[in-house]
């Protein structure tokens, strides 16, 4: 076999790695989703609660009956969940988790002045996008997803836009949906809905509506891959800030319980567990027939088994992202000259951004155009003074900002960035003496680096953003067009389901924008790529006259284009795992016209305890002659969790490939199947061989399935060549103590007292300026369904040891309030800890450290075996006084 180090391989990799520490998405204090055994009034539910809560969200739907509620007392909440949770009708209690809105680079945004693109000719489809996944073929067809409604959760949509059909409701492109939460709402405060789904501050959702359905009546030829279908628009944020997973509950309800045949949601969040609850609630979505495609996350750096939530539910269609064969960029007018030539070009304006009538020299921080630190280092003596000069830095490894302090060193107002890579970015450098920054493309920079090195004379002369007006310049991306997006995240879920299921078009994709915010923008993300996927779907349902989710998905996996793996203009010869494209790029028109379809739209093996090496499919051919078939392997790459065997947390992308593939053997392997007629396939798995299973590689493949009729299917799978439970979840040194104020989370020494509010009173601000909270945090090296902190003494006190328990063989006088935590993707965990205990009492004053037990994959939660454990150093906390105190033994503490 042949074994392949990316970082042998593929240049400037070290640009690309990077540590990450994931963060779990933060729950909100004293807030709660419960769910019904069968139907009741929310209203009187709460009521029923005497006072202590409030009705959050009232969620009694088709497929979902309950509530979320917010508890008045949230020091008090976890205690009173409890008791909620054994009530009789009530069928599971979850926290409220927050998810924000996607990361996505904005590239460039603007109103249209002139269009340097080729115009669509008339009939004909030839945006870049359509061209890669087959939907231009539609268009030819005439089939534009007509009488198909697509429901969208996201920022809302600005229907006004000219191009999503300037009105909202009945006969407009929008036609239904609603605002769930308004302007001010930021994940924290109380929503305030209203009827219009308006998006005027955000841009997110206006962007993924026009992926889906802009019209063709624009001026740079933007087309909706879908224009046809009728749209809905829930908005589940506010202008900023963060969503509660009730919110996003109730979202999805409304639109499946209004009729939409797709629900499409950018957002996500880490996990890698099917079980969360929001995840569990697509899931059954999608069992009662609407396709879910959520997108698989920008988390590409996290490397391998970071699967996000919703994304990750059981039979949800994760989207992964390739980039866009074409950059497109919105750049503003300039000019410039060289020795008294003129010419123009276009630029993104960054933050600062004030270039109103700026003339100016450029003067250049050297002149090769391919260093990576240029700028990075501070300027040496003999540099002239730069006030007089736009400073030229080449974009690169260091901060924009690191750059930026080393021009103004040497008195420059005005710094000029060209790109390391096709494009443009708004670029942020906030440094006191720059009045101005902005961005060209590389291939600008070269220009105006050649005519320096030579010695001539180079003057930019600068128009206000706002006043200059925009054009939209393209080139073609021979970088990564039509590869998988460096930031698209990685499964599989921790379970080994194969996520995610087939990539779209996310990275640089012009689409419609806010009136208010330029009207047109180009923007990456898997947020780009999932309503791609949404619109190929109602394409596809058009085309097929079928609505059945794994139908649909089936078809699409099996004609879906896998590729190789390519990092920064290198590829390697083997595919890119699985775990990473999916089933690979969408051909939609292969899709609509496949005769063959399979019962399944892909095979996990699992991992070696759970190991499920003969599994069966079906192979139908609906066409009207016989076919015959032949089946066979091609290997994928296999992803090394692990860089080593004593590393514990998975590797940063890029992680290490190799070319070691499973066996698989087929019975029957060549075969005829009648026209009308299926065949049951047996597959058998052997996991590759020679590979260091102590380092968890994640092997996949293809199951090629080639026709008489020159069809040409594939079957992705994947499964891993060692234990899921044997992985440490948790190092015994990954837990720490630190000051609740410290957002650095350096661990304090041992023995350091905490001086806490009086019990109960922890949000009284009259105490802020007297007391600090212990902090808990916890490192998870990979995922744990389990997450327990139990509060262990250390002195003698009496008190404490006659009250102390003992759970998996440790001391305990209990968990802090909330926990345990439940469903954690790996990653930091953080815990500010008041002294209250999950029993509603407060441990005494004295002296503490914190056991901590992670459950590891596939474990056994009752027993103690099965659990990674760590503590941290001690510490002590203590009181200050105040009008009540609810210690174990009222009054008592022990120093």
């Amino acid at each position: 076999m042949v074994r392949l180090n990316v970082a042998t391989v593929l240049l400037a990799v070290t640009a690309v790695a990077r540590a990450v520490t994931p963060d779990t998405p933060s729950i909100v204090p004293g807030a709660y989703i419960v769910e019904y055994e069968e139907d009741q009034d929310s209203n009187a539910f709460v009521n029923n609660l005497g006072g202590k809560a409030s009705l959050r969200k009232d969620l009694r739907f088709k497929l979902f009956k309950g509530a979320s509620i917010q508890f008045k007392d949230t020091k008090n909440a976890d205690q009173m969940i409890a008791k909620v949770a054994t009530m009789p009708k009530i069928k599971a209690v979850y926290p409220v988790r927050r998810y924000p809105v996607p990361h996505h680079v904005v590239h460039s945004t603007g109103d249209a002045v002139e269009a340097v693109l080729s115009k669509r000719q008339e009939g004909s489809d030839t945006f870049s996008t359509h061209l890669m996944t087959q939907v231009n073929r539609f268009k030819d067809k005439a089939v534009t997803g007509k009488g198909i409604k697509i429901g969208i959760i996201d920022t809302g949509t600005d229907y006004l836009h000219p191009a999503l059909g300037g009105c909202f409701g009945e006969g407009c492109l929008v036609s239904y949906g609603t605002d769930l939460v308004g302007d001010k709402f930021n994940g924290a405060n109380t929503p305030v809905p209203d009827a219009d789904p308006l998006d005027e501050c955000n841009g997110h959702g206006t962007h993924v509506a026009g992926i889906i359905a802009a019209q063709s009546n624009n001026p740079y030829g933007i087309v909706g891959a879908a224009e046809g279908v009728t749209l809905g628009s829930y908005r589940v944020f506010g202008c900023t800030g963060d969503v509660g997973n009730d919110i996003l509950i109730a979202a999805y309800n409304m639109a499946y319980e209004d009729g939409s045949d797709i629900i499409t949601a950018s957002i996500g969040g880490a996990s890698g567990w099917s079980e969360d609850p929001w995840a569990a609630v697509v899931s059954r979505i999608v069992d009662n027939g609407v396709p879910c495609v959520v997108s698989a996350g920008n988390d590409g750096a996290a490397g391998i088994f970071y699967a996000s939530t919703a994304a990750n539910g059981k039979r949800v269609t994760a989207i992964a992202s390739v980039d866009n064969t074409v950059t497109p960029a919105l750049l503003s007018n300039a000019s410039f000259s060289i020795n008294g030539t003129s010419d123009f070009f276009g630029f993104t304006a960054g933050e600062p951004g004030t270039w109103d009538d700026v003339s100016l020299p450029l003067w250049s921080v050297g002149f090769d155009t391919t260093d990576p630190a240029n700028g990075c280092e501070p300027y040496p003596d003999s540099t002239p003074d730069l006030s007089g000069y736009i400073v030229l830095v080449r974009r690169g490894t260091c901060a924009f900002v690191d750059k930026a302090a080393n021009a103004v060193a040497k008195g420059a107002k005005y710094v000029m960035f060209y790109n390391n890579v096709d494009g443009t970015v708004s670029v942020s450098a906030n440094v006191e003496g720059v009045v101005g920054v902005a961005m060209v493309t590389p291939e600008q920079g070269e220009i105006w680096v050649r005519a320096l090195e030579a010695g001539s004379k180079v003057v930019v002369h600068m128009t206000d953003p706002l006043k200059a007006g925009t054009f939209l310049s393209s080139s073609e991306n021979t970088l990564s067009g039509g590869f998988l997006s460096d930031f698209t995240s990685w499964g599989p879920t921790y379970e080994v389901e194969v996520k995610p299921q087939f990539s779209t078009p996310g990275g640089l994709i012009l689409s419609t924008y806010p009136r208010a915010l330029g009207s047109y923008g180009v923007l990456s993300g898997t947020s780009m790529a999932c309503p791609m996927a949404a619109a190929i779907y109602a394409l596809l349902m058009t085309a097929r006259n079928t609505k059945d989710a794994k139908t649909l998905e089936n078809v699409l996996s099996a004609t879906a284009r896998p590729n190789v793996f390519r990092l920064q203009g290198k590829s390697l010869p083997l595919l890119a795992p699985v775990a990473q494209q999916g089933a690979g790029l969408l051909q939609a028109w292969d899709a609509a016209r496949a005769t063959t379809l399979l019962s399944v739209s892909s095979i996990s093996f699992n991992d070696t305890d759970n190991f499920n090496p003969v599994q069966n499919f079906s192979i139908s051919n609906t066409g009207a002659t016989a076919v015959t078939y032949s089946l066979s392997n091609i290997g994928a790459a296999t992803a090394y969790t692990f860089n080593d065997e004593k590393t514990i947390s998975p590797a940063a992308f890029p992680n290490e490939l190799t070319g070691d593939f499973a066996s698989l053997s087929f019975s029957p392997n060549n075969f005829t199947i009648p026209a009308g007629q299926r065949k049951i396939i047996t597959v058998t798995a052997t996991p590759p061989k020679g590979v260091n299973v102590k380092r968890l590689p994640v092997y996949s493949g293809y199951i090629a399935i080639n026709g008489s009729d020159s069809s040409a299917l594939s079957l992705p799978y994947l499964g891993v060549a060692g234990s899921m439970r044997s992985v440490v979840v948790l190092d015994s040194k990954a837990a720490l103590i630190s000051s609740a104020r410290d957002q650095s989370n350096t661990p304090v020494p041992a023995g350091v007292t905490f001086v806490l509010p009086p019990p109960g009173f922890s949000n009284d601000s009259s105490y802020a300026n007297r007391t600090e909270r212990p902090k808990l945090v916890v490192s998870l090296a990979m995922g744990s369904a389990v997450l327990r902190a139990d509060i262990v003494p250390v002195s003698n006190c009496t008190t404490v040891a006659r009250t102390a328990g003992v759970v998996f063989g440790t001391k305990t006088i209990g968990q802090p309030e909330g926990l345990p935590a439940l469903w954690n993707p790996r990653g930091r965990f953080e815990y500010k800890w008041d002294g209250k205990l999950d029993d509603g009492t407060y441990a005494p004053a004295g002296r503490y450290k914190v056991a901590v037990k992670a459950l590891r994959i596939f474990g056994d939660r009752e027993e103690a075996a099965d659990y990674d454990a760590a503590e941290t150093a001690d510490f002590r906390i203590r009181y200050l006084p105040g009008p009540s105190a609810k210690f174990r033994r009222q009054g008592e503490g022990c120093e």
